[in-house]
């Protein structure tokens, strides 16, 4: 008798299909919340850290590039820089691949 009145009680609460639909909807929002934070936000940072350090470039700046080259900047234009990488040798390169500055290694300079 007790197994009978059990398979006649109504579904759970909170089973209808606007509930699931409300779920997947704060799921979704949740996932691009964590998406932004994780992935966009911090590369928006690099990059306008990287666009601020090119801006600021000024002439005898010691550098390297995305290759690898170290140079010291010797002009600075709109779009590009020449590097003196030796006594007699100059390259231009456009401004986007210079990554930073070069900072020697104290045993170097020892």
């Amino acid at each position: 008798m007790l197994d009978f009145a059990f398979a006649q009680s109504s579904a759970p609460h909170g089973s209808s299909p606007w509930s699931a639909l409300l779920f997947q909807l704060f799921f979704l929002i949740f996932l691009l919340a964590i998406f932004y934070f994780l992935l966009i936000r911090p590369q928006q940072k690099a990059r306008k850290r990287h666009q601020e350090f090119l801006a600021k470039l000024k002439k005898g700046d010691r550098v390297v590039t995305s290759s690898g080259i170290i140079g010291t900047v010797v002009e600075v234009g709109e779009d590009t820089v020449s590097l003196k990488v030796d006594a007699n040798t100059r390259i231009t390169i456009l401004k986007e691949y210079i990554s930073g500055y070069h900072r020697e290694k104290e045993e170097e300079k020892s």
